[in-house]
């Protein structure tokens, strides 16, 4: 997803694949798909923009449904909460690929056959335009990046289905190498782009754009639901020209798209236990299905995870900035000194500006095996501060005392997440969490424990993980959040590119 600042976890789901193709004159399609639980030691398996997961694939049978009309429904598949897949046809026949449905990128792309040298081709389907009668060689080399991986390749043309509608003429990337050996686990053989073409390598049209312009949907919006029931034959749905009415309640509340390129949206504000948290003053969002979690700035996901007691990345540096240099943050913010200047002028950070968090804290776990405790240890020290300086000064709004403040952010330091892995809570302790809440559109939506912690199978017991998870990105892209797949699977959502706006209602 090209130059996407993202940081998500995807699982290993060993899966059985049962699609159900529904077609009729009105020309509905539905993929029915089924699924199989996930073990913990798959969770961290691999990362593609950080996109993880693998499964097995299955057989195809045919229904018939006449209640929809003009719209053309991919029915997807549940990877136990953190993945969802669907199948495509490339080329006349069509040649079958499972893909990531993902509005977080632009591209299509899929494996070569003329891949030979990348591992990660041998394990998934992959292209042969020998044997599409519809195939337009292009050639032209290109390289897609994500977040922890990237794809070369070359463009070329051919048919593409999707559902029961047969796209025509579209350019997509074929792979020759998948520079990431998670690929090679994954269980996806391609991705499908739905962002907008601002953010497509090569200035390809995205298939989206390619079915709007080939009027082969009455409505230029299509929309997404997500079953989190495991043990649901089905495990979501995305609709291409319209809504499925019968997975959502009420009214969609509408807001509009602020920047083309994501699916970005104004956030307004976070609040845990409908306190605001004080992270937010009309935020960036962007509405991913390619994530899994909610990923969001480091200092709002350790507020939020201590707030649900999750254990993770324990620093004991960030304690030792409190206790040596509590007070006189405390006292320089008081004053008036903004934040981001905090830390220079105490001496901790040699420079001005913000440290990309996530990136320094992996730093530190990387290069301290190395034994380069010196360099790094002053780079993390930087990167505690800022972030004490924003939990303090997020304290001060709220008028409390200099002692109790010091103490709390002494616990956050405690909660300090890796952002590498997730971080667990008591599973016992759910009932008891608080909501977790946001505002979109002057609405507000929650998120209850049950809907934001992920539990885990395995060797018959059970792992619960928090759902929010740890992602700095800088100016001018961030700070930002990306809602995934959790926000989505409470909320139906509705991507209206016709009205550049994104649509949420209870999800049903």
């Amino acid at each position: 997803m090209g130059n996407k600042f993202l940081l998500l976890v995807r699982c290993l789901l060993l899966s059985t694949l049962c699609v159900a193709f529904a077609s009729s004159s009105d020309g509905l399609i539905r993929l029915g798909l089924k699924k199989q639980r996930l073990g913990i030691n798959n969770i961290n398996a691999a990362r593609i923009k950080g996109k993880d997961s693998l499964s097995a694939k299955g057989a195809i049978t045919t229904t018939h449904d006449s209640d929809d009309s003009a719209m053309s429904i991919v029915y997807l598949k549940n990877y136990l909460d953190v993945q969802y897949f669907g199948e495509i046809g490339i080329g006349s026949p069509p040649q079958k690929f499972t893909v990531i449905f993902d509005t977080g990128s632009s591209n299509l792309w899929i494996p070569s056959s003329h891949c030979y040298f990348s591992v990660a081709c041998h394990f998934h389907s992959r292209y042969n335009s020998s044997n599409s009668s519809t195939y337009t060689e292009i050639g032209k080399h290109c390289k897609i990046d994500y977040g922890s991986g990237m794809i070369l390749g070359f463009f070329s043309e051919d048919n593409i289905e999707v559902g029961d509608l047969v796209v025509k003429n579209q350019v997509f990337t074929e792979a020759l190498r998948e520079g990431s050996l998670i690929l090679s686990l994954a269980s996806f053989d391609g991705i499908l782009g739905l962002g907008f073409q601002d953010i497509s390598v090569g200035n390809v049209a995205p298939l989206w754009y390619s079915m709007m312009q080939q009027s082969l949907v009455a409505e230029k919006v299509f929309s997404f639901w997500f079953n989190k029931d495991p043990s649901a034959s089905e495990g979501g749905e995305i609709v291409f020209g319209g809504v499925d009415q019968k997975h959502f309640k009420g009214k969609h509340t509408y807001v509009p798209v602020t920047q083309r390129g994501y699916w970005q949206i104004e956030l307004a504000d976070i609040l845990i236990a409908n306190q605001s948290t004080g992270f937010c003053n009309n935020c960036t969002a962007i509405v991913d299905s390619g994530t899994s979690f909610i990923a969001c700035p480091t200092a709002a996901a350790t507020k939020i995870n201590h707030a649900i007691g999750a254990k993770g990345f324990v620093s004991m540096e960030c304690k030792n900035v409190v206790a040596q240099y509590g007070d006189i943050m405390w006292q320089l913010l008081l004053s008036g000194l903004q934040p981001d200047k905090l830390c220079p002028n105490i001496g901790l950070c040699s420079y001005n500006g913000t440290q990309q968090v996530s990136d320094t804290i992996e730093m530190v776990v990387v290069e301290q095996k190395a034994d380069k405790h010196t360099e790094v240890g002053q780079h993390f020290i930087c990167t505690a501060c800022e972030l004490i300086a924003a939990w303090i000064q997020t304290e001060l709004m709220l008028n409390e005392t200099k002692g109790r403040v010091l103490e709390y952010v002494n616990k956050l330091c405690d909660n300090l997440p890796n952002p590498t892995r997730e971080v667990a809570v008591d599973c016992g302790n759910i009932p008891n969490m608080p909501t977790v809440s946001f505002i979109i559109g002057n609405k507000s939506f929650h998120l209850t424990s049950e809907q934001y912690i992920l539990k885990v199978e395995q060797n018959f017991s059970t792992t619960c993980v928090s759902g929010f998870i740890a992602l700095d990105v800088p100016p001018p892209q961030g700070p930002l959040w990306i809602l995934g797949e959790i926000f989505m699977e409470a909320y139906h959502t509705v991507f209206d590119f016709g009205n550049l706006r994104v649509g949420f209602a209870e999800a049903v």
